[in-house]
């Protein structure tokens, strides 16, 4: 199979959005990876329902080293982060794997119009109180709390297909109290561990079924390769800048991908609609 140049660039700025947003923000990216790598996919002759399998595979897999080099960077800055991402994490991915069994079962669609004006919602306020002082803690958390709300966050996940990251940041904030610079940390370790699980799966899935070369199940190697070359220094990067940031400002920068991913859960996908642009100029 034969790459254009266009394919290449394309694959390399993915790499370094998806890393700055996964260092700076705690997110994973996939919310960029999975529709632009869709197109890029299509274009070059795979049936659609393969590219998205592949699309949304290797997004997780992508996920785990570019999450893991934003997560390490941050855990030097904010010790305490660590126990209760690994608590979110574990959690999640049993959450991810029961909203993914629970996906086929129930009317997604209605579930992603609620969770679209949810976030929305969400992001507006934030907006509104980005001048705000740290909130005040509503729970404490222990074990018990994180298992809640991994397994909430992580069900959420796998039953609409977004990124956990968007979910988590907002409720650490808004119920246990968090900065929005620790939430962030605890959500890179958050979404590392649950992107394990999801690579997982694709992986064994996919293995019978897609035969394709270069493949290793429904994990593109060619486009995992040079995607992580770009995303993985770009995310010890964005992690980096969120300590010379102020509060206020990465408030903002998370209300508005908030509020992006709502009206993209609403039917609104600009993304998309770009990458079509995209390969077929």
């Amino acid at each position: 199979m034969i790459f254009s140049i266009e394919y290449i660039i394309l694959l390399m700025f993915i790499g370094v959005f998806a890393g700055i947003s996964s260092g700076l923000l705690g997110v994973g990216g996939g919310f960029l990876m999975v529709p632009l790598q869709f197109f890029l996919l299509t274009s070059t002759g795979i049936d659609t329902d393969l590219a998205l399998r592949i699309s949304l595979g290797t997004s997780l897999a992508i996920i785990i080293p570019t999450s893991l080099a934003g997560a390490y960077t941050h855990q030097n800055r904010l010790k305490k982060i660590i126990k209760p991402g690994i608590i979110l994490g574990i959690f999640g991915m049993l959450g991810g794997v029961l909203g993914g069994i629970t996906s086929s079962l129930l009317p997604a669609a209605i579930l992603q119009s609620i969770l679209g004006i949810f976030l929305a919602l969400i992001s507006i306020y934030m907006v509104a109180n980005k001048d705000s002082e740290k909130q005040s803690s509503k729970l404490k958390f222990s074990m018990v709390i994180g298992a809640i709300l991994g397994v909430s966050i992580g069900f959420s996940s796998g039953l609409l297909g977004i990124g956990g990251g968007i979910l988590l940041v907002p409720a650490l904030i808004f119920f246990l109290g968090f900065s929005i610079k620790e939430s962030i940390g605890i959500s890179s370790i958050f979404i590392f561990l649950t992107a394990i699980g999801g690579t997982a799966s694709y992986i064994l899935t996919g293995l019978k079924i897609n035969t394709l070369p270069y493949y290793l199940g429904y994990i593109s190697l060619i486009n995992f390769g040079i995607i992580a070359i770009f995303s993985i220094p770009m995310a010890y990067l964005g992690a980096k800048l969120v300590y010379r940031s102020p509060e206020k400002l990465l408030k903002l920068i998370f209300a508005i991908l908030m509020f992006f991913i709502g009206i993209k859960l609403l039917g609104l996908d600009p993304i998309g609609y770009i990458g079509h642009l995209i390969v077929n100029s």
